[in-house]
């Protein structure tokens, strides 16, 4: 049952409150009108039930985030992966994918509206033709975009838009102090939500903006960890490119070519790493294991062991089974392949530089 993501008659909009959605879509080019008036008049029904959620909210005694653990990496770098895997841990919270697209909804009516979404949810994702249900861990920025317009996931809503929001929400050079309050107050309470309604005790965060935001991560949470993985550039440049168009495609309300779409893909990702490069030393070294896709993938449980030793993360052969199990299961996944040619590898290695150095990787890897 489900949709395909082509024939998405709303976007992930439908999720947001009231004035998130007003702001986020003002004064902005709106193309496709038709999706844009239906995820309105579902968002405007649903806005009530909202208001509900957030009195439960005030009311409801929510847990403190003590030392979360943030995997971070640029898109199509394994960070889904090396999620799904440290999910098998029973002390790790998450924000399942349900909460993701409806942040307000976590708290009353839950039960209800995840048959809803169950029943119009695509059953695989459009990238890789991976599983996709309502209870599976998902990138917590999904739930921010829909919490706050301090985000920048909403560039997804509007691509034409992917450098203004860069440069204010995923960098924050220019957000305002109020901004970044907001950004921060959504991220909290998204993950204290998430952990109650788990009833677990630590989050683990999946979620690659928060690459280029370790001093603000740091300064919210200090006592923080942090995995960060990294994959050839040259691979995760075709990977994003297909993963993006294809949603983009789905849930934009505006229009953006491909030219566009590659140049602000390797210019955002230029910023990012470059920031997380500067900002990597603000973390303690006993705090922060950096990983290599090709290496979690050639050994997923020797890897997930290291992450635990290294972090301190706790008994790691009281999962070793669930996290075998889980790498057993996805021993076989065929990634897909993607033909460059060399005026895109040469801009591939403009804007990725930094990691093709320090990493050493080559074409060819």
């Amino acid at each position: 049952m489900g949709f395909s993501f082509n024939s998405l008659p709303i976007n992930t909009l439908v999720g947001a409150d009231s004035r998130t959605f007003n702001r986020v879509t003002a004064s902005v080019d709106i193309t496709n009108r038709r999706k844009y008036h239906i995820t309105k008049a579902c968002e405007r029904i649903l806005s009530p039930i909202y208001s509900i959620n957030n009195q439960e909210f005030r009311s409801t005694v929510m847990p403190k985030i003590s030392s979360p653990v943030f995997i971070i990496g640029h898109w199509r770098s394994g960070t889904t992966l090396l999620h799904n895997l440290l999910s098998c841990d029973p002390q790790f919270g998450y924000c399942t994918t349900y909460q993701t697209v409806f942040p307000h909804l976590m708290l009353y009516g839950e039960s209800l509206f995840k048959r809803l979404a169950r029943w119009c949810m695509p059953a695989t994702r459009p990238t890789d033709n991976l599983e996709l249900s309502v209870e599976q861990p998902q990138e917590e920025e999904f739930a921010i975009a829909n919490m706050t317009p301090s985000s920048f996931y909403h560039f997804w809503i509007f691509p034409q838009n992917m450098a203004l929001y860069r440069d204010k929400f995923l960098l924050f050079d220019s957000a305002t102090e109020s901004e970044v309050s907001e950004f921060c107050n959504a991220t909290y309470k998204m993950m204290q939500i998430a952990l109650h309604c788990q009833n677990r005790p630590r989050f683990l965060s999946k979620n690659p903006p928060h690459t280029a935001r370790i001093a603000l991560l740091l300064k919210m949470f200090p006592d923080a960890k942090f995995i960060y993985i990294v994959r050839n550039p040259y691979k995760v440049f075709h990977s994003t490119r297909n993963f993006f168009r294809t949603t983009l495609d789905s849930i934009a309300l505006q229009s953006i070519s491909n030219t566009e779409l590659d140049y602000q893909i390797l210019s955002t990702y230029k910023a990012m790493i470059e920031r997380y490069e500067k900002q990597r030393n603000l973390i303690a070294p006993n705090r922060l294991f950096e990983i290599r896709f090709e290496d979690l993938q050639a050994d997923m449980a020797g890897s997930v062991a290291k992450i635990y030793e290294h972090l301190d993360l706790g008994d790691f052969t009281t999962v070793q089974n669930s996290v075998t199990d889980y790498a057993a299961s996805k021993s076989g996944f065929r990634q897909n392949r993607y033909k460059s040619d060399r005026a895109t590898n040469n801009r591939i290695e403009h804007f990725c530089s930094s990691t093709i150095e320090r990493w050493g990787y080559r074409l060819t890897d």
